[in-house]
């Protein structure tokens, strides 16, 4: 089963907590359809967002659907949390863009683009609110071309067209070249080429009325890919938070090997001073002109501490697990001294 981690970005008010809302619905991971207009969708669970209506905090989600198991991180749209949608870009596998349908590519919306590009993050375009009137496909195609990327192209309906081909084709001269052979392109090539930034496959629909959500989900199902992991272990800390009850969470996706409760991890950069196997690292350290071991970037000290619990967490609940694996995404306790 191929784990992802993806996340779902959009100017505000584009629909993003209604889409996300929607694919959870649609998969089986909430039984009630919540909205963000009724302040009881399912992401959405601070009261200050439920209020204003908006998403001010970074949330997962975890559903599945067909061969995926897909960490779903969903991130602030208002320009003023904008550090808070950043934070989780270095872990993400594939990015969601949500458009809105009404007003096509906003600055905002340009910005967001400019920031994926820089983490080159694989995205799926979700243009939104086509239920309104006054929308209208092609314009907004065009729309995205212009504004975003001459390789966005329409995947809503026309997988079997010699235009989708023809469009797929010119993105890459390798993909070119054995499409004028053979007539036709592989869907291999097609998930290589969305993995390697030169396809943006773009869907149209209405997540509030849950129209083509599921052509959307069927899209990322079968054009995404697993990546590789190292089998050493290794993690990236993105977000530092507190629980209910106080308990300092830090979150971070696994990227090498895997973590068990109870591991000893440090920051440092070699661990052949640590004794025992379950030993973990975090970050390399380097040294200041005194020749201390300092931690990555840093004037802190290395440090070794224990993992007292691990959490994959789902809106507000979350379970326990005694270990993760590579690729996924998790908040664990007993760690006092890291940092994004």
């Amino acid at each position: 089963m191929k784990k992802l981690v993806i996340g779902i970005l959009a100017h505000v008010d584009a629909g993003k907590t209604t889409l996300a809302e929607s694919i959870l619905y649609l998969t089986g991971t909430i039984r009630k359809l919540g909205r963000v207009d009724h302040k009881n969708a399912f992401l959405d669970n601070y009261e200050l967002e439920r209020a204003r209506g908006i998403t001010i905090f970074s949330k997962q989600a975890r559903f599945y659907y067909n061969d995926m198991e897909v960490t779903l991180l969903d991130t602030p749209g208002h320009v003023d949390f904008s550090a808070e949608m950043e934070i989780t870009l270095q872990v993400l596998d594939y990015a969601i863009l949500v458009i809105n349908g009404s007003d096509g590519v906003q600055g905002h919306t340009e910005t967001l683009w400019s920031l994926l590009a820089r983490y080159k993050i694989p995205v799926f375009i979700f243009v939104n609110k086509m239920d309104l009137e006054g929308t209208d496909r092609n314009n907004l195609m065009e729309n995205l071309k212009k504004h975003l990327n001459e390789n966005c192209i329409d995947f809503n309906d026309n997988k079997s067209t010699d235009a989708f081909y023809e469009n797929i084709a010119v993105c890459d001269e390798a993909v070119l070249n054995k499409y004028l052979e053979n007539g036709a392109i592989e869907t291999a090539d097609i998930i290589e080429l969305i993995a390697k930034r030169k396809v943006f496959p773009c869907y149209f629909g209405s997540a509030l009325k849950m129209e083509g959500v599921d052509t959307f989900l069927d899209g990322l199902a079968a054009m995404t890919k697993s990546k590789g992991y190292p089998d050493k272990f290794g993690a990236k800390i993105f977000k530092i938070a507190r629980d209910e009850a106080g308990n300092r969470l830090t979150y971070m996706k696994i990227t090498g090997g895997s973590l068990k409760v109870k591991t000893l991890i440090s920051n440092r950069k070699s661990n052949n001073d640590l004794s025992g196997n379950d030993t973990g690292r975090i970050a390399s350290d380097i040294a200041d002109k005194s020749g201390s071991p300092l931690s990555a970037g840093t004037d802190a000290p290395v440090w070794e501490e224990k993992v007292d619990q691990i959490r994959i967490y789902s809106g507000v609940k979350y379970e326990t697990v005694d270990e993760v694996e590579a690729g996924t995404v998790c908040a664990v306790t007993g760690l006092t001294k890291t940092f994004p």
